[in-house]
Protein backbone atom coordinates (compact mmCIF):
# COMPACT_ATOMS: atom_id res chain seq x y z
CA UNK A 1 0.00 0.00 0.00
CA UNK A 2 1.27 3.74 -0.80
CA UNK A 3 2.33 5.76 2.34
CA UNK A 4 0.16 8.58 0.59
CA UNK A 5 -3.31 6.19 0.50
CA UNK A 6 -2.02 4.88 4.07
CA UNK A 7 -0.98 8.39 5.76
CA UNK A 8 -3.28 9.56 8.77
CA UNK A 9 -3.83 12.52 6.43
CA UNK A 10 -5.34 10.35 3.85
CA UNK A 11 -7.75 8.16 6.51
CA UNK A 12 -9.41 11.83 7.78
CA UNK A 13 -10.30 12.20 4.78
CA UNK A 14 -11.18 8.86 3.98
CA UNK A 15 -13.17 8.50 7.49
CA UNK A 16 -14.94 11.84 7.14
CA UNK A 17 -16.26 11.16 3.32
CA UNK A 18 -17.52 7.30 5.05
CA UNK A 19 -19.53 8.97 7.40
CA UNK A 20 -20.92 11.72 4.84
CA UNK A 21 -22.03 8.58 2.74
CA UNK A 22 -23.33 7.30 5.89
CA UNK A 23 -25.70 10.04 6.13
CA UNK A 24 -26.70 10.02 3.18
CA UNK A 25 -28.05 6.99 3.07
CA UNK A 26 -29.51 6.89 6.00
CA UNK A 27 -31.51 10.55 5.01
CA UNK A 28 -32.64 9.27 2.13
CA UNK A 29 -34.22 6.11 3.64
CA UNK A 30 -35.53 8.50 5.92
CA UNK A 31 -36.66 11.24 3.81
CA UNK A 32 -38.87 8.38 1.49
CA UNK A 33 -40.33 6.36 4.71
CA UNK A 34 -41.34 10.25 5.95
CA UNK A 35 -42.68 10.44 2.87
CA UNK A 36 -45.05 7.64 1.84
CA UNK A 37 -45.78 6.48 5.98
CA UNK A 38 -46.03 9.88 8.00
CA UNK A 39 -47.40 12.33 4.97
CA UNK A 40 -48.88 9.66 3.42
CA UNK A 41 -47.86 11.22 -0.22
CA UNK A 42 -49.00 9.82 -3.06
CA UNK A 43 -47.04 8.14 -6.25
CA UNK A 44 -46.56 11.79 -7.65
CA UNK A 45 -45.50 13.09 -4.76
CA UNK A 46 -42.78 10.38 -4.02
CA UNK A 47 -41.93 11.05 -7.90
CA UNK A 48 -41.43 15.26 -7.19
CA UNK A 49 -39.29 14.58 -3.84
CA UNK A 50 -36.94 12.69 -5.68
CA UNK A 51 -36.80 15.36 -8.77
CA UNK A 52 -36.28 17.67 -6.02
CA UNK A 53 -33.08 16.66 -5.08
CA UNK A 54 -31.72 16.09 -8.37
CA UNK A 55 -32.45 18.77 -10.15
CA UNK A 56 -30.22 21.04 -8.88
CA UNK A 57 -27.77 19.44 -11.12
CA UNK A 58 -29.69 20.85 -13.91
CA UNK A 59 -29.61 23.90 -12.73
CA UNK A 60 -26.27 24.78 -11.35
CA UNK A 61 -24.26 21.89 -12.49
CA UNK A 62 -22.39 23.62 -14.81
CA UNK A 63 -21.56 26.85 -13.38
CA UNK A 64 -20.62 24.87 -9.92
CA UNK A 65 -18.16 22.83 -11.80
CA UNK A 66 -16.03 26.52 -12.57
CA UNK A 67 -16.41 28.03 -9.17
CA UNK A 68 -15.14 24.55 -7.75
CA UNK A 69 -12.00 25.16 -9.89
CA UNK A 70 -12.11 28.37 -8.40
CA UNK A 71 -12.54 27.33 -4.82
CA UNK A 72 -10.01 25.79 -2.27
CA UNK A 73 -11.94 21.61 -2.65
CA UNK A 74 -11.83 20.69 0.99
CA UNK A 75 -13.47 23.86 1.88
CA UNK A 76 -16.41 23.33 -0.30
CA UNK A 77 -16.93 20.28 1.17
CA UNK A 78 -16.73 21.89 4.85
CA UNK A 79 -19.84 24.10 3.98
CA UNK A 80 -21.79 22.22 2.24
CA UNK A 81 -21.38 19.20 4.77
CA UNK A 82 -22.45 22.30 7.91
CA UNK A 83 -25.36 23.53 5.07
CA UNK A 84 -26.89 19.42 4.77
CA UNK A 85 -26.68 19.17 8.03
CA UNK A 86 -28.48 22.20 9.20
CA UNK A 87 -31.13 21.28 6.48
CA UNK A 88 -31.85 17.71 7.39
CA UNK A 89 -32.08 19.17 11.51
CA UNK A 90 -35.13 20.89 10.02
CA UNK A 91 -37.31 17.52 9.59
CA UNK A 92 -36.99 16.59 13.08
CA UNK A 93 -37.87 19.75 14.69
CA UNK A 94 -40.59 20.99 12.58
CA UNK A 95 -41.86 17.09 13.43
CA UNK A 96 -41.94 18.06 16.67
CA UNK A 97 -43.92 21.37 16.44
CA UNK A 98 -46.17 19.38 14.03
CA UNK A 99 -45.77 22.04 10.89
CA UNK A 100 -43.91 18.98 8.90
CA UNK A 101 -45.42 19.25 5.22
CA UNK A 102 -44.56 17.58 2.40
CA UNK A 103 -43.44 21.41 1.01
CA UNK A 104 -40.96 21.33 4.07
CA UNK A 105 -39.85 17.90 2.48
CA UNK A 106 -39.07 19.59 -0.90
CA UNK A 107 -37.34 22.44 0.11
CA UNK A 108 -34.96 20.34 2.82
CA UNK A 109 -34.47 18.47 -0.91
CA UNK A 110 -33.53 21.08 -2.89
CA UNK A 111 -31.15 22.86 -0.46
CA UNK A 112 -29.39 19.53 0.35
CA UNK A 113 -29.40 18.91 -3.29
CA UNK A 114 -27.72 22.60 -4.24
CA UNK A 115 -24.77 22.10 -1.73
CA UNK A 116 -24.27 18.51 -2.75
CA UNK A 117 -23.72 19.53 -6.29
CA UNK A 118 -20.68 21.60 -5.22
CA UNK A 119 -19.57 18.61 -1.98
CA UNK A 120 -19.95 15.80 -5.37
CA UNK A 121 -17.51 18.03 -7.88
CA UNK A 122 -15.09 19.18 -5.29
CA UNK A 123 -14.84 15.38 -3.69
CA UNK A 124 -14.56 13.72 -7.49
CA UNK A 125 -11.67 16.92 -7.90
CA UNK A 126 -10.24 16.32 -4.67
CA UNK A 127 -8.45 12.84 -4.66
CA UNK A 128 -5.89 13.80 -7.38
CA UNK A 129 -5.33 16.56 -5.27
CA UNK A 130 -4.85 15.16 -1.65
CA UNK A 131 -2.79 11.68 -3.90
CA UNK A 132 -0.47 11.30 -6.54
CA UNK A 133 -1.48 10.31 -9.78
CA UNK A 134 -0.42 6.66 -9.48
CA UNK A 135 -2.65 5.83 -6.18
CA UNK A 136 -5.58 7.18 -7.55
CA UNK A 137 -7.13 4.00 -8.29
CA UNK A 138 -6.03 3.04 -4.77
CA UNK A 139 -7.62 5.74 -3.10
CA UNK A 140 -10.99 5.28 -5.31
CA UNK A 141 -11.53 1.79 -4.70
CA UNK A 142 -10.69 2.25 -0.73
CA UNK A 143 -13.01 5.47 -0.92
CA UNK A 144 -15.95 3.05 -2.63
CA UNK A 145 -15.02 -0.51 -0.22
CA UNK A 146 -15.62 1.81 3.07
CA UNK A 147 -18.79 4.25 1.68
CA UNK A 148 -20.56 0.81 1.33
CA UNK A 149 -18.88 -0.51 4.40
CA UNK A 150 -20.59 2.66 6.38
CA UNK A 151 -24.30 2.18 4.92
CA UNK A 152 -24.09 -1.61 4.88
CA UNK A 153 -25.74 -1.25 8.31
CA UNK A 154 -26.85 2.05 8.16
CA UNK A 155 -30.48 1.40 6.45
CA UNK A 156 -31.32 -1.55 8.35
CA UNK A 157 -30.41 0.14 11.44
CA UNK A 158 -33.01 3.13 10.54
CA UNK A 159 -35.58 0.93 9.45
CA UNK A 160 -35.05 -1.01 12.89
CA UNK A 161 -35.52 2.53 14.66
CA UNK A 162 -38.35 3.54 12.36
CA UNK A 163 -40.21 0.88 14.44
CA UNK A 164 -39.40 2.69 17.74
CA UNK A 165 -39.53 5.92 16.95
CA UNK A 166 -40.69 8.17 14.00
CA UNK A 167 -38.84 8.52 10.91
CA UNK A 168 -37.93 12.29 11.33
CA UNK A 169 -36.13 11.84 14.73
CA UNK A 170 -33.96 9.11 12.50
CA UNK A 171 -33.43 12.49 10.42
CA UNK A 172 -31.12 13.13 13.39
CA UNK A 173 -28.54 10.28 12.55
CA UNK A 174 -28.11 12.11 8.97
CA UNK A 175 -27.45 15.48 10.46
CA UNK A 176 -24.70 14.15 13.14
CA UNK A 177 -22.95 11.94 10.02
CA UNK A 178 -22.70 15.62 8.42
CA UNK A 179 -21.64 17.46 11.32
CA UNK A 180 -18.97 14.53 11.77
CA UNK A 181 -18.27 15.14 8.21
CA UNK A 182 -17.19 18.35 8.58
CA UNK A 183 -14.95 17.97 11.67
CA UNK A 184 -12.83 15.24 9.55
CA UNK A 185 -12.42 17.67 6.76
CA UNK A 186 -11.47 20.26 8.78
CA UNK A 187 -8.39 18.12 9.79
CA UNK A 188 -7.49 17.18 6.66
CA UNK A 189 -4.39 18.66 5.05
CA UNK A 190 -3.34 18.85 0.94
CA UNK A 191 -0.92 20.52 -1.14
CA UNK A 192 -3.69 23.00 -2.87
CA UNK A 193 -1.70 26.38 -3.15
CA UNK A 194 -3.53 29.34 -3.77
CA UNK A 195 -1.72 30.52 -6.26
CA UNK A 196 -2.83 27.48 -8.21
CA UNK A 197 -6.10 29.01 -8.30
CA UNK A 198 -5.70 32.60 -8.80
CA UNK A 199 -5.38 32.35 -12.51
CA UNK A 200 -8.69 30.29 -12.84
CA UNK A 201 -10.75 33.14 -11.79
CA UNK A 202 -10.53 35.82 -14.47
CA UNK A 203 -12.31 33.68 -16.99
CA UNK A 204 -15.83 34.79 -17.70
CA UNK A 205 -18.33 32.07 -16.17
CA UNK A 206 -19.61 30.95 -19.23
CA UNK A 207 -15.93 30.70 -21.41
CA UNK A 208 -15.15 28.60 -18.37
CA UNK A 209 -18.34 26.83 -18.80
CA UNK A 210 -18.04 25.99 -22.51
CA UNK A 211 -14.19 24.67 -21.89
CA UNK A 212 -15.14 22.18 -19.37
CA UNK A 213 -17.93 20.83 -22.13
CA UNK A 214 -15.64 20.61 -24.84
CA UNK A 215 -13.41 18.66 -22.85
CA UNK A 216 -16.45 15.90 -22.19
CA UNK A 217 -17.16 16.13 -26.02
CA UNK A 218 -14.10 16.53 -27.21
CA UNK A 219 -11.75 13.46 -25.17
CA UNK A 220 -13.26 10.32 -27.03
CA UNK A 221 -13.29 8.07 -24.22
CA UNK A 222 -15.24 9.96 -21.56
CA UNK A 223 -17.38 10.89 -24.37
CA UNK A 224 -18.81 7.43 -24.24
CA UNK A 225 -18.60 7.27 -20.40
CA UNK A 226 -20.91 10.21 -20.16
CA UNK A 227 -23.45 8.72 -22.64
CA UNK A 228 -23.16 5.42 -20.94
CA UNK A 229 -23.97 6.79 -17.51
CA UNK A 230 -26.61 9.19 -18.36
CA UNK A 231 -28.50 6.48 -19.71
CA UNK A 232 -27.98 4.68 -16.76
CA UNK A 233 -28.58 6.88 -14.24
CA UNK A 234 -32.58 7.77 -16.20
CA UNK A 235 -33.51 4.18 -16.07
CA UNK A 236 -32.08 3.04 -12.43
CA UNK A 237 -33.63 6.08 -10.81
CA UNK A 238 -36.84 4.90 -12.49
CA UNK A 239 -36.44 2.07 -10.36
CA UNK A 240 -35.18 3.29 -7.44
CA UNK A 241 -37.95 6.23 -7.40
CA UNK A 242 -40.97 3.33 -7.16
CA UNK A 243 -39.20 0.47 -5.28
CA UNK A 244 -40.33 2.26 -1.44
CA UNK A 245 -43.91 1.85 -3.46
CA UNK A 246 -43.37 -1.65 -4.86
CA UNK A 247 -42.00 -2.86 -0.92
CA UNK A 248 -44.44 -0.89 1.51
CA UNK A 249 -47.69 -0.90 -0.59
CA UNK A 250 -47.76 -3.20 -3.70
CA UNK A 251 -45.86 -6.08 -1.86
CA UNK A 252 -46.75 -5.33 1.77
CA UNK A 253 -43.32 -4.73 4.00
CA UNK A 254 -42.28 -2.24 6.71
CA UNK A 255 -40.01 0.01 6.65
CA UNK A 256 -37.79 -2.95 8.33
CA UNK A 257 -37.37 -4.61 5.24
CA UNK A 258 -36.99 -1.48 2.81
CA UNK A 259 -34.19 -0.64 5.03
CA UNK A 260 -32.06 -4.86 5.25
CA UNK A 261 -32.78 -3.89 1.34
CA UNK A 262 -30.80 -1.48 1.10
CA UNK A 263 -28.63 -3.07 3.73
CA UNK A 264 -27.76 -5.94 0.98
CA UNK A 265 -27.22 -3.30 -1.88
CA UNK A 266 -23.98 -1.77 0.27
CA UNK A 267 -22.77 -5.47 1.36
CA UNK A 268 -22.75 -6.32 -2.53
CA UNK A 269 -21.17 -2.09 -3.10
CA UNK A 270 -18.61 -3.85 -0.80
CA UNK A 271 -18.07 -6.57 -2.86
CA UNK A 272 -17.99 -4.73 -6.14
CA UNK A 273 -15.35 -2.23 -5.12
CA UNK A 274 -12.95 -4.66 -3.56
CA UNK A 275 -13.18 -6.81 -6.98
CA UNK A 276 -12.64 -3.80 -9.12
CA UNK A 277 -8.87 -2.93 -8.64
CA UNK A 278 -8.24 -7.31 -8.54
CA UNK A 279 -10.70 -7.05 -11.72
CA UNK A 280 -8.22 -4.68 -13.33
CA UNK A 281 -5.32 -6.77 -13.04
CA UNK A 282 -6.94 -9.34 -15.29
CA UNK A 283 -9.33 -7.64 -17.32
CA UNK A 284 -9.46 -4.75 -19.84
CA UNK A 285 -10.97 -1.47 -18.29
CA UNK A 286 -13.58 -1.87 -21.40
CA UNK A 287 -13.93 -5.54 -20.37
CA UNK A 288 -14.52 -4.65 -16.35
CA UNK A 289 -16.83 -1.41 -17.14
CA UNK A 290 -18.70 -3.18 -19.42
CA UNK A 291 -19.67 -6.38 -17.11
CA UNK A 292 -20.30 -4.00 -14.22
CA UNK A 293 -23.15 -2.74 -16.22
CA UNK A 294 -24.52 -5.65 -17.30
CA UNK A 295 -24.21 -7.75 -14.12
CA UNK A 296 -26.39 -4.37 -13.22
CA UNK A 297 -28.80 -4.31 -15.62
CA UNK A 298 -29.40 -8.40 -15.06
CA UNK A 299 -30.37 -7.89 -11.33
CA UNK A 300 -32.55 -4.69 -11.92
CA UNK A 301 -35.00 -7.22 -12.66
CA UNK A 302 -35.49 -8.68 -9.10
CA UNK A 303 -37.54 -5.63 -8.59
CA UNK A 304 -40.77 -6.69 -11.30
CA UNK A 305 -40.04 -9.99 -10.39
CA UNK A 306 -40.66 -9.64 -6.84
CA UNK A 307 -44.18 -8.15 -7.63
CA UNK A 308 -44.79 -11.08 -9.75
CA UNK A 309 -43.63 -13.49 -6.68
CA UNK A 310 -45.92 -11.22 -4.04
CA UNK A 311 -49.31 -13.17 -4.28
CA UNK A 312 -47.43 -16.74 -4.06
CA UNK A 313 -44.83 -15.98 -1.53
CA UNK A 314 -43.68 -12.78 0.37
CA UNK A 315 -41.13 -14.24 1.68
CA UNK A 316 -39.77 -15.34 -2.04
CA UNK A 317 -40.59 -12.11 -2.78
CA UNK A 318 -38.20 -10.38 -0.12
CA UNK A 319 -35.32 -13.06 -0.94
CA UNK A 320 -35.53 -11.86 -4.50
CA UNK A 321 -35.48 -8.39 -3.63
CA UNK A 322 -32.22 -9.29 -1.44
CA UNK A 323 -30.24 -10.90 -3.71
CA UNK A 324 -31.34 -8.63 -6.63
CA UNK A 325 -30.05 -5.40 -4.86
CA UNK A 326 -26.86 -7.39 -3.81
CA UNK A 327 -26.00 -8.27 -7.33
CA UNK A 328 -27.02 -4.71 -9.33
CA UNK A 329 -24.45 -2.69 -6.42
CA UNK A 330 -21.63 -5.44 -7.40
CA UNK A 331 -22.00 -4.52 -10.82
CA UNK A 332 -22.75 -0.79 -10.32
CA UNK A 333 -19.82 -0.36 -8.15
CA UNK A 334 -17.12 -2.70 -10.76
CA UNK A 335 -18.46 -0.05 -13.29
CA UNK A 336 -18.34 3.18 -10.97
CA UNK A 337 -14.57 3.01 -9.16
CA UNK A 338 -13.41 1.83 -12.83
CA UNK A 339 -14.90 5.16 -14.67
CA UNK A 340 -13.94 7.21 -11.76
CA UNK A 341 -10.65 6.56 -11.94
CA UNK A 342 -10.32 6.16 -15.50
CA UNK A 343 -11.84 10.00 -16.05
CA UNK A 344 -9.22 11.23 -13.46
CA UNK A 345 -6.24 10.27 -14.96
CA UNK A 346 -7.65 11.39 -18.44
CA UNK A 347 -8.36 14.89 -17.49
CA UNK A 348 -5.82 17.90 -16.41
CA UNK A 349 -6.17 19.10 -12.78
CA UNK A 350 -7.25 22.46 -13.52
CA UNK A 351 -10.15 20.78 -15.30
CA UNK A 352 -11.28 18.36 -13.15
CA UNK A 353 -14.24 20.82 -11.54
CA UNK A 354 -15.41 21.45 -14.98
CA UNK A 355 -14.69 17.81 -16.53
CA UNK A 356 -16.87 16.44 -13.30
CA UNK A 357 -19.82 19.06 -13.32
CA UNK A 358 -19.92 18.23 -17.10
CA UNK A 359 -20.42 14.78 -16.32
CA UNK A 360 -22.72 14.95 -13.33
CA UNK A 361 -24.76 17.73 -15.33
CA UNK A 362 -25.66 14.93 -17.99
CA UNK A 363 -25.88 11.73 -15.71
CA UNK A 364 -27.36 13.71 -12.41
CA UNK A 365 -29.36 15.48 -14.36
CA UNK A 366 -31.19 13.17 -16.16
CA UNK A 367 -32.29 11.92 -12.10
CA UNK A 368 -35.08 14.58 -11.87
CA UNK A 369 -37.06 13.76 -15.48
CA UNK A 370 -36.45 10.34 -14.66
CA UNK A 371 -38.40 10.43 -10.84
CA UNK A 372 -41.32 12.54 -12.75
CA UNK A 373 -41.65 10.05 -15.45
CA UNK A 374 -41.48 6.92 -12.89
CA UNK A 375 -44.19 9.44 -10.46
CA UNK A 376 -46.20 9.82 -13.86
CA UNK A 377 -46.10 6.30 -15.21
CA UNK A 378 -46.57 4.40 -11.77
CA UNK A 379 -49.83 6.64 -11.46
CA UNK A 380 -51.12 5.73 -15.15
CA UNK A 381 -49.86 2.25 -15.84
CA UNK A 382 -48.87 1.22 -12.63
CA UNK A 383 -45.90 0.77 -10.58
CA UNK A 384 -44.67 -2.93 -11.88
CA UNK A 385 -44.87 -2.05 -15.80
CA UNK A 386 -43.07 0.81 -15.02
CA UNK A 387 -40.09 -0.69 -13.40
CA UNK A 388 -40.07 -2.98 -16.44
CA UNK A 389 -39.44 -0.45 -18.78
CA UNK A 390 -36.55 0.41 -16.06
CA UNK A 391 -34.83 -3.01 -16.99
CA UNK A 392 -35.24 -3.07 -20.06
CA UNK A 393 -33.83 0.39 -20.25
CA UNK A 394 -30.49 -0.50 -18.54
CA UNK A 395 -29.81 -2.59 -20.95
CA UNK A 396 -28.77 0.58 -22.88
CA UNK A 397 -26.67 1.98 -21.07
CA UNK A 398 -23.53 -0.99 -22.23
CA UNK A 399 -23.74 -0.40 -25.67
CA UNK A 400 -21.36 3.04 -26.03
CA UNK A 401 -18.75 1.19 -23.56
CA UNK A 402 -18.48 -2.10 -25.87
CA UNK A 403 -15.58 -0.99 -27.94
CA UNK A 404 -14.32 1.78 -25.43
CA UNK A 405 -10.60 0.01 -25.16
CA UNK A 406 -9.95 0.73 -28.32
CA UNK A 407 -10.48 4.72 -27.85
CA UNK A 408 -8.71 3.73 -24.49
CA UNK A 409 -5.74 2.48 -26.60
CA UNK A 410 -5.61 5.11 -28.79
CA UNK A 411 -6.22 8.27 -26.07
CA UNK A 412 -2.95 6.18 -24.53
CA UNK A 413 -0.59 6.95 -27.46
CA UNK A 414 -1.31 10.48 -27.54
CA UNK A 415 0.88 13.28 -25.27
CA UNK A 416 -0.87 14.58 -22.43
CA UNK A 417 -0.21 17.98 -20.87
CA UNK A 418 2.16 17.54 -17.83
CA UNK A 419 0.27 17.50 -14.67
CA UNK A 420 1.71 20.06 -12.22
CA UNK A 421 3.64 17.99 -8.96
CA UNK A 422 1.65 17.43 -6.04
CA UNK A 423 2.88 19.54 -3.07
CA UNK A 424 2.41 17.09 -0.12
Amino acid sequence: MSNSVASTNFRRFWFGQTLSQFGTRIGTLGLSVTAVQLLHAKTEEVGALGAASTACYLLIGLPAGVWVDRMFKRKTMMWAALIRCLAVLSIPLLWLTGDLRMEVLYVVAVVVGMVTVFFDVAYQSYVPVLVPEDDIAAANARLEATAQVSTLGGPALAGLLMRVVSAPVVMLVDAFAYLASFLCLSATKDGEQRSALAHRGKGRLLTDIAEGVRFVRDQPVIRRLAMSMGVSNFFATMVATLVPILVMRTIGFDSFMLGLIMTCGAAGGVVGALLAPRARQHLSVGTVMACGLLTAAFFTVSSPLAAVAAPHSKVLAGAILLVGEFGLTIGALLFNVTQVSLRQTLCPKNLLGRMNASIRFVIWGSMPLAALAAGWLGSVIGVVPTLWIGVAGGVATVLPILTIDRVVSATATQPTAKQPEVVK
